[in-house]
């Protein structure tokens, strides 16, 4: 047996395979649903000049899964911006999205705190290793959600401060970069690619 192995690279392949593209799960939702993606990718704010760069992969392949959920608020609400960092990622880099309910056993393997949510996104290398997985909600959304709900109790940085959707955007990037670098430096990847 390799060193270099993860148990769940089945499901993860099973479930990669099963996903669609972006714009193939936009069509999945009644006229309502996409009407809320389409102001939600209305409403982006452009990537730095230097994401394609941050972003590259340097020939490897990373594949990106995502579960989601086509009706979920906080879906509509990442996704899209999950959805553009990618595509500023560019080839070989590979997004697709699955329904939480599609895969029962990748919806359990996501859990977060016990509880299903979505949308949870899951870097895999051209194995199917994890590299990483980020979601539900970022940290951007924790902030100010905890200033909503806990008020006073709770005083924050960078909370509340009215740039949430250009921090919540910020913040997906440095994810995305994260697990790129985390592929590129990847000894077992290093040694196949010969760098």
């Amino acid at each position: 047996m390799s060193a270099y192995f993860d148990l769940r690279s089945d499901l993860f392949r099973r479930a990669f395979h099963d996903a669609v593209p972006y714009g193939g799960y936009l069509t999945t939702g009644n006229e309502r649903q996409r009407a809320a993606w389409a102001r939600a990718e209305a409403a982006l704010p452009a990537l730095p000049d230097d994401a394609g760069i941050r972003l590259d992969p340097a020939g490897r392949t990373v594949n990106v899964l995502c579960l989601s959920g086509i009706w979920c608020g906080d879906c509509v609400r990442s996704v899209p911006i999950v959805a553009r960092v990618a595509e500023a990622a560019g080839p070989p880099l590979d997004f697709r999205l699955v329904d939480r309910d599609a895969i029962p056993e990748l919806r359990d393997e996501l859990r977060v705190l016990g509880a299903m949510r979505v949308p949870m996104v899951v870097f895999l290398t051209e194995d199917f290793h994890e590299v990483g997985r980020y979601g539900d909600r970022p940290l951007t959304v924790y902030r100010d959600k905890a200033v909503t709900e806990l008020g006073a109790a709770c005083p924050l940085p960078g909370s509340a401060d009215g740039g949430a959707l250009a921090a919540e955007t910020a913040e997906w990037l440095d994810v995305f970069e994260r697990m790129v670098l985390m592929a590129r430096l990847a000894p077992p990847l290093r040694a196949r690619h010969g760098d």
